[in-house]
């Protein structure tokens, strides 16, 4: 049964083992049981599925994945929390604790080399500061993953979900939509956490397409076209795809491509939808 959805059974584990959260690792943990089943429930979780979990903690989280999932793989970098979850995870025989950083990890050959075949759900409650590059890493791998449902700072899921024009649209929004249909699921305050965080958190849920929402004939000049416009988003799309060294195409090309997109040469890159940066990008892709 689980029993760190509360904040004595959190607080007692904490004392138990004298552990104070690791700044360095941006370690909040969550007290709250309510939130912990709408994660649970968001991520559909069943006794078919697996799941890798991302910073499991002391074990919060891992309790109820346990009794939801068929097998839980929770990846842990911090060294110290090991003999915790050993303990507060000691009656689930379904679990595996990996002491790596899974920015490290190649999660396609980790699943081939466990042999795990069918898709795969991955749930965290992620640290802020590392967020981004662990969500990209993930859609980028192009792993077996079905969702990822993930714990974020409010601003970072807001950036995740923001349209064209918007200041919190960016290379985040294009890359997640791009791959996964993202929606909120429930805002978190900093009260349902041990220490309190000085912000809000929103768990969000990003179900993997089985294809893109738009058609590119290469992908990898689509994230460069990308990459270049937010690069210097102040400047005009003209401007900032002229200075990205990685881009290879001269100004009359760029705006001819702006051109024939339809576009002034005034545009914005924070101005283009993800269906017009797929359109920009091929037709430097047909050059």
């Amino acid at each position: 049964m689980a029993t760190l959805g509360s904040s004595g059974g959190t607080t007692a584990v904490l004392k138990k083992f004298d552990i104070r959260a690791n700044k360095r690792y941006g370690q909040n943990f969550l007290i709250d049981g309510n939130i912990l089943n709408k994660i649970i429930s968001a991520a559909e979780i069943t006794k078919d599925d697996t799941v890798i979990e991302i910073g499991p903690g002391i074990g919060g989280m891992t309790q109820y994945l346990c009794e939801a999932a068929g097998e839980v793989w929770a990846f842990e970098i911090d060294k110290k929390l090991l003999p915790v979850l050993d303990d507060t995870l000691k009656e689930y025989e379904n679990v595996h604790i990996i002491n790596q950083d899974i920015l490290k990890v190649d999660i396609t050959r980790f699943l081939a080399e466990n042999h795990i075949t069918k898709p795969v759900k991955v749930v965290a409650n992620l640290p802020y500061y590392i967020t981004t590059p662990i969500i990209m890493g993930l859609l980028e791998s192009k792993a077996p993953i079905d969702s990822i449902t993930i714990m974020i700072q409010k601003e970072v899921a807001d950036r995740m979900i923001s349209l064209p024009g918007k200041k919190t649209y960016g290379a985040l929004s294009l890359a997640v939509q791009y791959y996964t249909e993202a929606e909120a699921v429930a805002i978190v305050p900093p009260t349902c956490f041990i220490p309190q965080p000085k912000v809000s958190s929103t768990v969000m849920r990003l179900k993997i397409r089985k294809t893109p929402v738009v058609e590119v004939l290469d992908e990898e000049m689509l994230f460069t076209l990308i990459r270049a416009s937010f690069n210097q988003r102040r400047k005009t799309l003209l401007n900032g795809l002229k200075n990205y060294p990685k881009l290879g195409f001269s100004p009359s090309e760029i705006t001819e491509a702006i051109e024939k997109l339809g576009k002034p040469a005034t545009v914005r890159g924070e101005e283009l939808s993800l269906e017009e940066f797929a359109m920009l990008s091929n037709i430097f892709t047909e050059k």
